[in-house]
């Protein structure tokens, strides 16, 4: 059967028709104000729930596969500056359900905090709710925190790096359960306890789509044993061509570990993409992001990424955290499409964009990237891209 005769074969799920999929695609949305990048240059991006719709819209009619939210908790001025960088950030959890109604393909993945106070049964309802909600196109990607200044916003005590992934361990795979079976759940777990508790309607399929981004040992422990999509940083910054040096053995070591335990997991990676019809403009591009840098904002949002506990984004410098994303894709759509095939040939069989001024980058990438992409076999025509 053929890629595309198995994406249109009747029953398959949401998620196997994007599997099937030669490179997965999907957009970071940007519902904190400045996105990814601490910049004052000129760009129309904005954190507002109607600009996101827009984004996510678009991304569908486009053909992308899935919209993705962080989640943040940022005190008042956010990391600071004159731009006052994510100060304002609505909740992943909460736009995702309202994109449900407006959409009708792309899957539609929100970050949750687990460890900031949840209880599984909550998550398993409200999970359950949205996939109902989406016919099925609803992902969790669970986060376990990592921030001191965040737990401690819960009046919470930060909690030790790899009790975080028990922790977690514990919670999905209650939810799993309460997702899956169809009597009352009784538990008495390590951290929580359940009498009586029962989620109905069932998630499409039994359970929903779970997501996680992990680098160290047991954040991957879980995630291979848990996840459907998992999200890779690179293990040598925003480079590319540093990155597609690192990635092939840390890609290769998730894959092996999935392999083992009969799972079968996409990994993705989150570029920043800088495309215009030259690469003159595009580096003009790059360059006026960097000279357009709020000092303070950047400074603060460097220095959280690198000094917490957390593994992932540790060789990226202030410069490129600038830019944002985890690896830097700049250049004409030929090239572009260039860096999409050297992260898959690297171990990634996703690219989860991001850009600067998203509405015109996205429109510009839907016109001139994707259908290189196709031509160049990373993408099959769906039922919206063919109309798009």
């Amino acid at each position: 059967m053929s890629d595309q005769a198995q994406r249109t074969k009747p029953g398959l799920s949401p998620l196997d028709a994007v599997k099937a999929q030669p490179m997965m695609l999907g957009l970071f949305l940007p519902i904190q104000s400045g996105a990814w990048s601490p910049s004052t240059a000129p760009r129309s991006t904005d954190w507002t729930f109607d600009y996101n719709a827009k984004c996510t819209v678009m991304a569908e009619n486009l053909g992308f596969d899935l919209v993705f939210g962080l989640a943040q908790w940022m005190g008042k001025g956010g990391y600071g500056g004159e731009m006052r960088f994510r100060e304002n950030a609505t909740d992943p959890l909460l736009v995702t359900a309202g994109l449900a109604a407006l959409t009708k393909r792309i899957l539609l993945v929100s970050t949750v905090h687990i460890l900031y106070g949840w209880h599984p049964l909550h998550l398993a309802k409200f999970g359950a709710t949205i996939s109902e909600m989406s016919g099925g196109r609803w992902g969790l990607n669970m986060v376990t925190g990592y921030k001191k200044s965040e737990f401690e916003m819960f009046g919470l005590e930060q909690i030790e790096h790899d009790q975080r992934y028990v922790m977690a361990d514990e919670f999905v795979t209650i939810m799993k359960r309460l997702w899956s079976e169809d009597e009352n759940l009784t538990m008495d777990g390590r951290f929580w306890k359940l009498k009586n508790a029962f989620v109905a309607p069932k998630p499409a399929g039994g359970k929903c789509i779970l997501v996680n981004a992990s680098s160290s040992g047991a954040g991957l422990a879980y995630a291979v044993k848990h996840s459907d999509l998992i999200f890779v940083t690179s293990p040598a910054g925003a480079d590319l061509d540093k990155a597609c040096e690192a990635l092939p053995a840390h890609t290769a070591k998730i894959k092996q570990a999935a392999k083992e335990m009969g799972r079968d997991i996409r990994i993705l990676i989150n570029p920043h993409v800088i495309c215009r019809e030259t690469e003159a403009e595009a580096r003009a591009q790059y360059d006026a992001i960097l000279r357009g840098a709020d000092p303070v904002a950047a400074q603060n949002f460097y220095q959280t990424f690198t000094g917490g506990d957390q593994t992932s984004w540790k060789a990226a410098t202030k410069e490129q955290w600038t830019i944002g994303g985890n690896v830097h894709i700049v250049g004409t759509p030929e090239q572009v499409v260039d860096g999409f095939r050297r992260l898959r040939a690297a171990g990634c069989d996703g690219m989860q964009v991001n850009f600067y001024d998203f509405i015109p980058d996205l429109a510009f990438f839907g016109e001139r990237v994707l259908p290189l992409m196709r031509q160049a076999g990373l993408r099959l025509d769906g039922p919206l891209a063919a109309a798009a």
